[in-house]
Formats: C-alpha cells, structure tokens, sequence
C-alpha cells in the first residue's frame, strides 16, 4: 500500500529523512499513516491544524547514562531512554524495556504504537515507552537490583503519577518493578502509584500478570464469533513463553483450544498431544530456563532450535506473543499453506508489513497488536484507578473489567473500519479508532499539544 494523500505523503517523507536511521519508528508511523487515510480526506481541519505533523513527533526524548557496579566490582554502563510521546489524553503510560536490542528506534516505535493502544482501551492514558540495553539475564539480584536504583535515579526526575507511569516489559518482571518502585520511593519520599506491575502487598493489581495474554484471547474470541466461530477444538500456536505466551495459552486452553507450540530466543517445542502449562510455568517463572528443558522432561515433546520454524508447525490459530518482526513474509506463508484462519499479535508489532499484506490478502482473520495485547496496559490502567482510591480489587472484579474492555476495543476496530469503508481491516480500525480519539484531544487544547 502506498499514499495517495500528498499531505500524509509528505509528513512520511519529511520523518523517513529526519529519521533515517530508525527504521522500525518508520514502519510503525507508515502502517498508521496509510490506515488513516479516509479520515485525513475527510477532515481538512486536522490538515491545518497539523495534528499529524505534530503527532508522529515525541514531545519529549529523555536519554541518559546508567552507571552502576557489578559483582566483581567493576562499573558498568549503560544507556537510558524514556520517550513520552503524547499526553493528549492523559499522563504518558507504557511500559520499560531491559534488553540488548533496545535503541531510540525501537523506543519511539513502541512509543508510538502506545499512543494508539492506550486510546483503544478507553482509559485516561497517553503514550510513552522506556528502558535500556541492559540485559538482566545471568545478572545476580545485587546486579539487577544496583542497575534499577542507578536506572530510577535519573529517571524519577522525569515522572509521576499525574505525569508518567512506567510499568514492565521484557526483561523488567516483578523483581525490577520492585527495586524501581523502591527507588522512586525512597528518592521523592512519597508512596504513589507511580508505576504499575507492582506485587500485589505493595499496590499491585490482581490479574496484572494474566492480562496481556488473556486479553489477547479475548480479542481473538471477539474475532472468531464475529465470524461464526470459536475456540473450541481448534490448535493453537503461540510464540514466546514469558508472562504473555504463558496466560494466552492459559486462556486459550480454557476456550477449547489445544496449544502445541511455544518458543523462548533459543528455539521452540512441539508437544502434539497439547503443552503442559505446568511445565512451562516451572520451567520459565521458578528456574528461569531454556524451553529445551521441556522436551527432557515430557514424553513425545520435540525442541528445535531456531525460533522462526515454530510458524512452520499446523494449526488453526497463531498467537505471536514473543517480539516485534518476528513472523515475515516467508512464516506467514507457511501459516497461510498450512491452513491458518486466525491471527492474533500478543507481542507488539511482530509482524512485518509483508506479513500482514499476506495474511490479509488470504482472508485470515488479523487482530493488530495495539488492539488484541492491549490488555496489559488496560489492566495497568485498573491498576492506576486502585492506587488513587486506595482500594484493590479482587481477581475477577479486575477480570471482568479487563474483558469488557477487550470486548469493547473489538467493537470499536470492527466498527471505525466499517465506517470508514475498511470493513473487516482491523488494522485500519484500529488505527483509525485510536487515531481519532487522540486528535480530537490535540484539537481541543491548541498547538501547544
């Protein structure tokens, strides 16, 4: 898909030059300007007002060095980033990122793409995205624990619970939530919900952990019965087995699914007779392990090394909850062959555009990522709403929130398509629906957003 609006022609233009060097923020800002299109001609106003000029630029990068001293004694560093992209709507919220393949791009991206989620969800949130080339694995508690207080001291300066809100991503779990909570805690010497993810005695919200991978489920349900199907007795695969994979195929499993698939970086297992959970959860929550392990301890389970192959594995729904690009043109041809109805992404932006050009191309059912995982951010949303009324909720109180929400997102992406003459492009939907909310916020309040 190309522009045929010059306008939003030349606002991709004039981002692919200033950032030239960052292509997956370009990827995500060319998915959402081709999408938004029918809106754009429709509304010359958001044109001269430079809404979409002004929203495909962060209103603040904050950048900087993390110092901190490892096990042997020896400094280390590295780099920081929090990018608070758009408060249009609400304090910036979104989560951080500890991992070796973090860069600006990657941050604006995410950046980016949560704008549009947070809109969806219905809640008071804006966009924003953070964290660092620090990679917690094989790192000591002392270690982890020294980087997330250097990494707080510099930005706390930055956020707050009517400013900014952190929660987790990869490689930021419960343990470095905590040691970031405590010390923002200790530097502001005040006790607000100014991060979510927290554990449940010190503010955390029920449900938090299971949200992002049941919310996916619950999008995908929307999906299929939208379409005169269900979960029951089809076969799943899911990508990833941290928090996301592991509930979605929680959730999955309940619906009727059978999952026979899930991968970590090192490779993926394949279990015909349907994964163990239990297993998984051993494995990935308490030992921290390599999935391989897996295969040594069940009968009939098969490891391979290499994540992409697990697309080459039948089955009737695919879950991609592990990273962004990870499904390409060539896997979502195989998932395509191999008779794949339905798509729904649990981890942001995993596939590529040529991906969901194919998909879409086969009539496969898509739920985009900042629509079907924005679960997570929703339920940090709840969480945000129990700090502030210094109330918590119980499991299934933040459950049924959680799946009204999703419900209501489908609805929405289902609904802004069909109004735009998209229907059934759930990737336009959501964009469109996201999109609007945000820029009708940005022309209330003036130039100044």
């Amino acid at each position: 898909m190309s522009f045929t609006n010059s306008y939003l022609a030349s606002v991709y233009e004039k981002v692919a030059t200033r950032d030239a060097d960052q292509p997956e923020f370009l990827q995500a800002v060319k998915e959402v300007l081709e999408t938004i299109e029918p809106v754009v001609n429709e509304r010359p106003d958001l044109v001269n007002a430079g809404v979409i000029d002004r929203m495909v630029e962060p209103e603040r990068v904050i950048v900087f060095r993390v110092s901190w001293v490892d096990d042997a004694g020896k400094v280390q560093v590295n780099r920081g980033f929090r990018v608070q992209f758009n408060s249009a709507i609400g304090p910036y919220k979104g989560g951080l990122r500890f991992h070796p393949s973090v860069n600006l791009s990657i941050m604006k991206f995410l950046g980016f793409e949560q704008c549009f989620k947070n809109s969806l969800t219905g809640l008071p949130m804006g966009g924003g995205k953070g964290g660092s080339d620090f990679d917690p694995k094989g790192k000591s508690d002392g270690e982890v624990m020294r980087f997330c207080q250097s990494f707080m001291t510099e930005l706390e300066k930055h956020i707050g619970q009517f400013t900014d809100v952190p929660a987790g991503d990869i490689g930021v779990g419960a343990r470095e939530v905590g040691y970031l909570f405590g010390q923002y805690k200790r530097l502001r010497n005040e006790y607000s919900g100014v991060m979510t993810g927290k554990g449940i005695p010190y503010g955390g919200s029920l449900a938090r952990k299971q949200a992002t991978g049941y919310g996916v489920c619950y999008y995908m349900n929307e999906m299929l019965k939208d379409n005169g199907l269900t979960f029951e007795g089809k076969t799943a695969v899911i990508s990833g087995s941290g928090n996301v994979a592991i509930y979605c195929a929680e959730k999955a499993t309940t619906y009727g699914a059978k999952v026979v698939a899930m991968s970590d970086s090192s490779g993926y297992v394949y279990d015909a007779n349907g994964i163990n959970l239990d297993v998984i959860k051993q494995i990935k929550e308490v030992e921290r392990a390599r999935i391989s392990e897996y295969a040594k301890r069940v009968d009939g389970a098969v490891f391979t090394p290499g994540c992409n192959g697990i697309w080459t594995v039948k089955c009737d729904l695919a879950m991609p909850c592990a990273t962004q690009n990870e499904i390409n043109a060539e896997s979502a041809q195989a998932l395509v062959d191999n008779g794949c109805i339905a798509v729904a992404e649990g981890a942001n932006m995993p596939s590529t555009p040529d991906a969901i050009s194919i998909f879409q191309s086969n009539k496969l059912l898509f739920g985009p990522a900042k629509a079907a995982n924005a679960g997570g951010v929703a339920t940090s949303g709840l969480e945000m709403t129990q700090n502030s009324i210094r109330l918590s909720w119980s499991f299934d109180e933040v459950d049924e929130k959680l799946h009204g929400i999703m419900v209501n997102i489908y609805a929405a992406c289902a609904n802004a398509a069909k109004a735009y003459g998209r229907e059934g492009d759930l990737v336009a939907g959501a964009n469109i629906a996201g999109f609007i909310k945000i820029a009708e916020s940005m022309m209330a309040q003036g130039v100044a957003y």
